[in-house]
């Protein structure tokens, strides 16, 4: 039997790295979570015959992965509501909701924290290798591309090496990732000018985010967008362009008063997020919406507004908020 206490020790520190690789195959948190207890599952059944002709993360990393395209051979792609529909033009109209679709979901940072320097894992749980438009442009490519693309491009695996993972020739893999990368271009956005919050100025837009939300201010909300920006929420199918839709969506759809909206900042995907609490009928905040935000020097370009209220629990926020919570730190 193998040896469980060594096993345990010697592969736990792999663990969020690994569910970042999943996550990136998958597109989904909760998927890649339970692809990541199979992966551990069949790695300590099998650890009495591994040999140790690669490392023991290499070998965690081919386990992975072949359970990702056994898992996707059932699945199909998860998108975004700008993949699947055409731009709407009537913010002040209907929404419709499609909830049948299994739609993207955002990944906590608090889960694929980085390690320390100078460990391989840093480049692996990269905040730019998890960005939400990235892994929305994954789910386009085949699942075998998507993990030579991944395998390659993200992890810097040497072509043989994915080669013998996949069981094909070191041409056929050098041939998928062109693909790969040229279906890639054609399909996510330049992020080139995207920046974090870290500068003083991206944490004062931020704040004003916050303000302009919980004081109901539509008009100063919308104007912390790029005058292209995209606003888009699953699981509703429209999704609107430009600061005057936006503002005329949040005004309709969101129907806020001063004090209506809580939003409490965390983080996702490597970007600035906040869990969005509306008050309800009985003058409770519960929770609505997850937002994740793209930034730029111009502006906000992109928020990815997420219905689904089970993702509170993952990020480890309440289902209901009380103004004296402490909230998580951008």
């Amino acid at each position: 039997m193998p040896n469980s206490d060594d096993f345990q020790r010697l592969a736990d520190p792999f663990r969020r790295e690994l569910l970042a690789h999943c996550y990136r195959m998958l597109g989904s948190v909760h998927d890649a979570e339970d692809l990541v207890q199979e992966t551990y599952l069949r790695a300590w059944r099998a650890y009495d015959r591994f040999e140790g002709r690669s490392s023991l993360r290499t070998w965690l990393y081919s386990i992975a992965t072949r359970t990702c395209l056994t898992a996707l051979e059932q699945r199909g792609r998860r998108p975004m509501p700008t993949d699947l529909a055409e731009r709407s033009d009537r913010p002040d109209g209907p929404l419709t909701q499609s909830p049948e679709v299994a739609w993207l979901e955002p990944i906590p940072d608090a889960l694929t924290g980085s390690a320390p320097a100078a460990d391989p894992a840093e480049i692996v749980a990269s905040k730019e290798s998890l960005r939400l438009a990235l892994v929305a442009a994954l789910q386009h490519l085949p699942p075998r591309q998507r993990a030579v693309l991944i395998l390659r491009d993200v992890l810097k695996w040497r072509a043989a090496e994915v080669a013998e993972l996949l069981d094909t020739s070191t041409a056929a893999i050098n041939s998928a990732l062109q693909r790969a990368r040229a279906q890639l271009e054609e399909v996510a956005p330049s992020e080139d000018e995207v920046v974090d919050a870290t500068d003083p100025r991206q944490r004062e837009v931020l704040d004003r985010y916050v303000a302009a939300f919980e004081n109901a201010d539509v008009a100063a909300l919308v104007e912390l967008f790029r005058q292209d920006a995209v606003w888009e929420m699953p699981p509703y199918l429209s999704w609107y362009q430009g600061r005057r839709d936006i503002g005329v969506l949040v005004a309709k759809q969101c129907a806020p008063g001063p004090g209506d909206l809580r939003l409490v900042p965390t983080r996702a995907n490597g970007q600035p997020a906040f869990a969005l609490y509306k008050r309800g009928a009985g003058g409770v905040h519960e929770a609505h919406s997850l937002q994740v935000l793209t930034l730029t020097p111009d502006g906000i370009a992109h928020v990815g507004a997420f219905f689904d209220t089970a993702l509170f629990r993952t990020f480890g926020l309440p289902d209901v908020h009380q103004r004296s919570s402490t909230p998580a730190r951008r």
